[in-house]
């Protein structure tokens, strides 16, 4: 038909309404998923350090309380240790209380990794990564660095024991 136009009018305008929805939408959820993300209080700070093999951990708010994390031998293994998960030194935590962790690498990169608490983050030397948790019951906690760092990756583990805070006292 000689008398239909082309309606760039409104093309352009069923292309840019959705893009201003868009931007609407997405402006408070990006508000949200950094606030969510950000702890303002954290009870403690623990700084996690991943080296080739075994990580290094730093209690940052209690004076000279550091020590390393190695996976305990196959051959030194008892019936109630797990095999390739439980290391000589364990991170104990309080329960119930909003923790931050502090991880960074000293070698390659690594991911500290625990999967029931929903928590990974990934270890780059030279940078900080942060990520904040809360352990809600006591027990065990295992995880492993999830990352293809190097020849035994697979055999750094992490181990938390989350205790009560009378408890975690004490041990401190």
């Amino acid at each position: 038909s000689r008398f239909m136009l082309e309606g760039q009018l409104i093309e352009t305008t069923w292309t840019i309404a959705p893009a201003i929805i868009l931007v609407f939408i997405a402006m408070p959820s990006l508000r949200l998923l950094y606030l969510m993300d950000e702890i303002h209080n954290p009870t403690m700070t623990l700084k996690a350090v991943g080296h080739q093999w075994y990580w290094s951990y730093e209690y940052s708010d209690f004076t000279k309380l550091e020590f390393d994390s190695y996976m305990i031998p196959q051959e030194e293994n008892q019936a109630s240790t797990f095999r390739l998960l439980d290391t000589d030194n364990r991170i104990v935590l309080p329960m119930n209380s909003p923790i931050r962790l502090v991880v960074t690498a000293a070698d390659v990169l690594h991911s500290w990794t625990i999967p029931s608490l929903g928590v990974k983050t990934d270890a780059t030397p030279g940078r900080l990564n942060q990520v904040s948790f809360s352990i809600n019951h006591p027990g065990i906690l295992y995880g492993q660095c999830s990352e293809i760092c190097g020849a035994n990756h697979s055999f750094m583990p992490i181990t938390i024991e989350s205790v009560s805070a009378n408890h975690f006292i004490n041990w401190v």
